[in-house]
């Protein structure tokens, strides 16, 4: 049984009233942890801890700061077997999907922000022959930052990475369904020489941590991603405080197929889109509209393909598919299949629950589900799933297609498939969307800005737009005395 510690002050500690929750590995449906269940206690414990240490981190040399950071990336990188195990049992990734993905990318974050810090540049002004105005860019003090169960370290870091670079003291939470990295991350940034204080992880459940964090008189701004309901609701309480916000939220996200694509690049990518880590990935493309003119041989080829995913042991290489992230996600799911039902959709493969023999036979595991036959506006069609579930529908025209892609409340990114450069550009104006991608799909650069309009959020992370999040500009504007 492993038991999780919070991290605050710089020291791994128990939470204030001793009190623990089971963590899952979703794969077998056992317990095979505790973790802390902390409450406003231990997140004041975290909050003085961080305050106490923002004045020698906010005042430390950018390149201490970024060298610390760099510490921290490297050992994850040296951590890569631990940490990719890791995650995938505390998520039902498959490991090898952590071991290219997840763990990779928590460290390219780290060492992004260490690098970036240094050439994080401000504007100068002048007023000719009266006055100069420069910005300054000031850390904002101590922050909170809140993150989800899907991408665990890979989206944790993305937030506390550039926090910590633009020399601010962060009180984070992990997800409680997904804890175990974060813990790990804990004992590196001990042996990186991280200062005590400049980050804090409290464990523990969102309505018990997460809303103390928010609520916290001294806590500046929060950073989170997660469900657009609970989005509203820390707005609702942070927005009164002036509180600066950043929330990346749900996704319905549209994959528009033209028929003049690259036919197999398009069909492979496709399949990636729909189902990679069990579909639960906010950018994943859950609505698959194809062109009339090649529907029917896409859907004959997509499902083949489907049907090929191995659903399986996350431990297993050649598992494809592995556990959502939890029973009741799982219930959830199925939910939403039977829902399709009712609403008239045929499953053309999928829909079930799957039964594991070995050690995950009590899992939560779901077959990669393609449902046609629904109307763009069902509950199906418009409502988050966030597992392994798509639908796919034919569409005639741009303009028909731009409204069914457009008719949901969310938009956090879409993908177009035309080799038509015209066609590309004027889908990509066109699309609610915070990302489109043209001919592919999650191919990120760090340095761009990533989130969502509608309800899929507010505020943008990555590249310099997290530094600016994570900082207030003063301007300062100095008289020329004439001669």
């Amino acid at each position: 049984m492993k038991f999780i510690q919070n991290y605050i002050g710089g020291k791994l500690m128990k939470p204030s009233d001793d009190q623990y929750l089971n963590d899952y590995n979703p794969a077998t449906g056992k317990v095979y942890g505790r973790i802390p269940d902390s409450d406003e206690h231990d997140v004041r414990a975290a909050v003085l801890a961080a305050e106490a240490a923002f004045p020698a981190w906010s005042q430390m040399p950018i390149e201490e700061r970024s060298a610390i950071l760099m510490r921290v990336s490297t050992l994850i990188e040296a951590n890569l077997d631990r940490l990719a195990e890791a995650e995938s049992i505390d998520n039902g990734k498959p490991v090898w999907l952590a071991k290219a993905v997840d763990i990779p990318r928590a460290a390219k974050n780290f060492h992004f922000y260490a690098t970036a810090i240094q050439h994080f540049a401000t504007e100068a002004h002048a007023m000719t022959n009266q006055a100069i105005n420069y910005t300054l860019r000031e850390p904002i003090g101590v922050v909170g930052c809140i993150s989800p169960w899907n991408l665990p370290l890979y989206l944790f870091s993305w937030k506390i990475a550039p926090a910590l670079a633009a020399g601010n003291c962060v009180v984070a939470k992990p997800s409680e369904v997904t804890p175990m990295t974060a813990f790990l991350l804990s004992e590196i940034c001990i042996e990186a020489g991280l200062p005590a204080g400049v980050l804090n992880i409290v464990h523990g459940l969102g309505p018990k941590v997460g809303e103390a964090i928010v609520k916290h008189p001294k806590v500046k701004a929060i950073s989170f991603t997660g469900g657009t309901k609970t989005g509203a609701h820390i707005a609702s309480i942070a927005a009164p405080e002036f509180k600066k916000m950043s929330l990346e939220l749900g996704g319905k996200n549209p994959n528009v197929i033209f028929a003049d694509c690259d036919y197999e690049e398009m069909l492979k990518t496709t399949v990636r889109s729909s189902f990679a880590n069990q579909g639960q990935i906010c950018l994943c493309g859950s609505r698959v509209f194809v062109e009339r003119s090649i529907y029917e041989r896409f859907k004959k080829d997509f499902v083949a393909k489907v049907q090929k995913l191995t659903v399986g042991d996350p431990m297993a290489e050649e598992t494809k598919v592995g556990a959502v992230v939890s029973q009741s996600h799982q219930e959830k799911i199925l939910s939403y299949i039977a829902l399709a039902k009712e609403e008239g959709g045929t499953i053309l493969t999928g829909g079930h629950a799957v039964q594991l023999e070995g050690r995950c036979k009590d899992g939560y595991f779901v077959a990669p589900t393609v449902i046609e036959g629904l109307s763009h506006d069902c509950r199906t069609n418009q409502e988050e799933i966030f597992g392994p579930v798509v639908t796919i529908m034919p569409f005639d025209t741009e303009e028909e297609v731009l409204g069914y892609a457009n008719s949901v409340r969310y938009g956090l990114s879409s993908t177009v498939w035309t080799t038509n450069i015209n066609k590309a550009t004027r889908m990509a104006q066109k699309l609610d969307a915070g990302i489109v991608w043209v001919n592919c799909w999650l191919l990120r650069d760090l340095r761009t800005p990533f989130g969502g309009v509608k309800d899929s959020g507010m505020g943008r992370e990555g590249g310099f737009d997290a530094l600016r999040f994570f900082t207030e500009p003063k301007n300062v504007c100095i008289k020329i005395k004439q001669d």
